[in-house]
């Protein structure tokens, strides 16, 4: 099945340039929150991007200069002060489902980062492979300043590898907000842009990702994930098996031929 016929949201906006597909989070009036129906449907999107080949890389970002709010607090955090343990469960499973796709669809994920990156918007961050950001980018793991705990949707685990154990603790424990500034030399952001080049600047890099030989890219996505509870004798085992899984590819072929023959080789992703 085509890509354009798997992927027709309804409740963010999808397109796909070439082998470059992006996802914008788009309610520009309230800072593009998130809905219970808007985290099912980017859950299912990342689980299906499994099997969409034709997709090499993915661009999260959000519409008119913010990248998301987090949770909606009318249709989110009022009706979850309503419910019932069973019914609390069920969607924490689902947000924290959501990272579990992320982490797990093979396809590089770029956060081009602008505005406001609050709530479950700074976890979609924080779960992507590389993070754009411009200088007015704000980010907050704002948990606690609605009474709640900064351990969701995976942050006590993610965010001291990206960031240290005591700058994520801090961060958790206050829910202030980061700045670009800081994001950047802090090592969660790869690099801040100016407001006008982000999406540029994401497209860019995107591409040249999809250009590479992707089914080592998804080799190496697959492996930092797997790493994080391995020691290093595991970990050097099972890279070494990865590699010579890499090394049946004929991509890997190319890349010798394109050498021998002093060319740019030209990758197909197998």
């Amino acid at each position: 099945m085509k890509v354009d016929a798997l992927f027709k949201p309804q409740h963010f906006e999808w397109s796909l340039a070439g082998k470059v597909a992006t996802i914008t989070l788009s309610r520009p009036e309230r800072k593009n929150p998130l809905t219970f129906d808007s985290y099912a449907e980017l859950r299912d999107t990342f689980r299906a991007l499994v099997h969409a080949h034709e997709v090499k890389v993915v661009i999260v970002t959000g519409a008119a200069g913010n990248f998301c709010s987090g949770g909606d607090v009318h249709e989110i955090i009022g009706p979850l002060t309503r419910m019932d343990m069973n019914g609390l469960l069920d969607f924490t499973h689902m947000t924290g489902d959501l990272i579990k796709a992320m982490r797990a669809c093979p396809q590089p994920i770029i956060a081009a980062v602008d505005g406001v990156c609050a709530g479950a918007g700074a976890a979609i961050a924080m779960a992507s492979d590389i993070r754009l950001a411009t200088p007015r980018a704000r980010t907050a793991f704002l948990f606690v300043r609605v009474g709640l705990a900064g351990c969701d949707m995976g942050a006590c685990a993610m965010l001291p590898r990206i960031v240290g154990q005591g700058r994520a603790s801090e961060l958790l424990y206050t829910g202030r907000a980061m700045s670009a500034e800081e994001g950047e030399r802090w090592g969660f952001f790869n690099r801040v842009v100016g407001e006008t080049d982000l999406m540029k600047e994401a497209r860019q890099l995107a591409e040249n990702l999809a250009n590479g030989p992707t089914f080592a890219h998804a080799m190496t996505k697959a492996m930092l994930h797997r790493e994080w509870d391995m020691g290093l004798d595991e970990a050097i085992a099972a890279e070494a098996e990865a590699q010579a899984v890499c090394m049946k590819t004929e991509d890997f072929a190319r890349a010798y031929r394109a050498f021998a023959e002093k060319k740019t080789p030209k990758f197909e992703g197998n």
